[in-house]
Formats: C-alpha cells, structure tokens, sequence
C-alpha cells in the first residue's frame, strides 16, 4: 500500500472527550501541588542538600507541561486538528517531552543518590555533593533540550487532508522518524532510569538485611531512603510503562503494518489515554518529598511533626552532610 492510500485510510479519528477533560483536571491538580512544592523548596527550606537539589529539579519538569496542557486538551477535542501553528506545536513537544522524561531521569538519580547514602554512607562521592549534582541536573536539562529539538525537526507538524497534525504517528511519510524516535526514547528514558532504580532498590535492600550494630536513628533514615526508592518505582511501572509500551508497539505497527488502520487507530487512542496516566507523576511526586523527607515535612507549617523525640532529617544519613 502506497503513501497517499495510507494517508486517506488512517484520517485522524475523534477521540472520547473523557481524554482533554482527565488531562485538564490531572494537570491542574498536579501544578498546585507542584508549585506548593516548589514555595516549600525556594522559602521554607534555609539550606539545600544534594538531594534537595535533585527533588527541586523533579518539580520543576513537572510543572512544566501546565502551560500546553490546555492547547493539547483543545487539539484532542477538536478531532485532531491542531490549529495553533507550528511555533505552538514545538512548544507543546518541548514542554510535553520535559516533564515525561525530566522526571523518569530525575527519579532515577534521586534513587541512585538514596542508594549512595546507605550502601556507601562511609565513602566520599560525588553524589553527596551539591555542586557537583547542579552540574548534573544541567546535564540533564540540555540533554531534554536536544531530545526536544529531536522531535521538533523530526517528527514535524504535518497536514492530512485539511486537518494538521501536531506528533501523530500514523503517518506513513513519518513510520522511519517515529521508530527510530521511539526506540531512542524507550531506551534513554525509561529501560535505563527503570533498571537503575531497580538496582538501586535491590542493592539497598539487600545492604540493610546485613546492617549490624546500627542505632534505631541510623536505621530509620536508611529505612526511609528504601521507602523512597519504592516510591520511585512505583511512580516508574503506573506512570511512565503504558506510555513507552504504546508507543513502542505503535512504532513497529507503522514500521512493518503501515496501512493496518484497524491496528493503528487504537493504539493512536491508547497513547493519548497514557499521555493522562503519564501525567499522574506530577501529582504523585510531591509525596515522594513529603513522605521521603523528615527535612521537607519540617518544612511544611501545618505538618511540622512535634514529637518528643527528635526525627532523622535528611542530613543526618550520612557523615557528608550529603
């Protein structure tokens, strides 16, 4: 099957309007806690570990698909048509592409960081340094930069018919960009940051099944880094797994069953059902701090915790301060 039958078989369907109305209601729940999240970071909190970096860095990436959300609600709703020009289109890949892979990458170094504290909390390392993570999370912005410019040039805005496109794989012109894309993207952002939180988890779980002679305050905090890492996982499988399955299913369904609509127009429906899921790590993150960091709950007024005996913070886990 030729190109041009391709493009008049698989025309953009409508989707449910249940898919804009959950993005719109996931988006603002998730930027309130957020930005609450970032006013306890930027005015609560007097110093910063390296950690408290990393988190900072996580809440950021989350907040930043709020500003497109509303266009990428409106684009669902009316069919597919994306009538806010290519400039607009760029802009809700940028953003979009940031916070889904901002914060796989990020959950990652947050559980390599925890892992560090407890496995290593006697060893001098990088990762307890501040400076050295600010570099680190610089790194990681210009390398979502470079996946933005990536999709931008592409898998550009394209027209079917009267309707335009803004990221739709089942265009028969695209199938080799979107393969190559979805690989790349599968691979760097989720099977990666997925099996470096897994060891993590692993390495420190088993770390604390052979702890001995350790105080119940020590012991606390390593627990507490473990729970952490947990949460980072979970966060992984709920969040981030439907979406990189999807889209890699649907990068082999057009590479090798390009014309196959009834194969496509699903999958297409499935991926933007999984943009929703996806977009529940915004909202789960800010319990990552708060349950994860004795320091950020301090932090809160309201839940400031005022029991007898003193809770384990954040910099006491290790001797480095990290």
């Amino acid at each position: 099957m030729n190109n041009s039958s391709d493009f008049e078989s698989c025309r953009p369907r409508p989707l449910s309007m249940s898919i804009p109305v959950l993005m719109c209601l996931v988006c603002f729940i998730g930027f309130l806690l957020n930005v609450f999240s970032l006013w306890v970071f930027c005015c609560r909190l007097p110093s910063w570990s390296a950690g408290t970096v990393l988190q900072f860095n996580l809440a950021l990436s989350d907040t930043l698909a709020t500003p497109v959300t509303p266009l990428m609600a409106v684009y669902v709703a009316m069919g597919n048509d994306w009538s806010f020009g290519k400039l607009l289109c760029t802009a809700k890949i940028a953003f979009v592409s940031a916070q889904f892979y901002g914060s796989s990458i990020f959950l990652s170094l947050i559980s390599f960081h925890r892992y560090k504290a407890v496995v290593h909390f006697n060893k001098s390392s990088r990762m307890k340094d501040k400076s050295f993570i600010k570099k680190l999370c610089a790194g990681v912005w210009l390398l979502l930069l470079a996946f933005t410019l990536l999709f931008a040039f592409v898998v550009p805005s394209t027209k079917i018919g009267k309707i335009t496109q803004c990221f739709r794989f089942s265009e028969a012109s695209l199938k080799n960009s979107f393969f190559i894309v979805s690989c790349v993207l599968v691979s760097v952002t989720f099977l990666i940051p997925l099996s470096v939180s897994a060891t993590c988890y692993i390495c420190v779980k088993n770390a604390l099944a052979r702890l001995n002679n350790i105080t119940p305050k020590s012991l606390k905090a390593k627990l507490k880094s473990r729970r952490m890492i947990r949460m980072c996982l979970i966060i992984f499988v709920i969040c981030f797994l439907p979406m990189n399955v999807i889209r890699t299913t649907a990068g082999v369904v057009m590479m090798f069953y390009p014309g196959q609509c009834q194969l496509i127009d699903p999958l297409q429906t499935a991926y933007y059902a999984s943009w929703v899921v996806a977009g529940l790590n915004c909202c789960l993150d800010p319990l990552l701090y708060f349950f994860g960091s004795q320091t950020f709950r301090d932090a809160v007024p309201s839940f400031r915790l005022k029991s007898a005996e003193p809770q384990p913070s954040d910099t006491e886990m290790t001797p480095n301060n990290m």
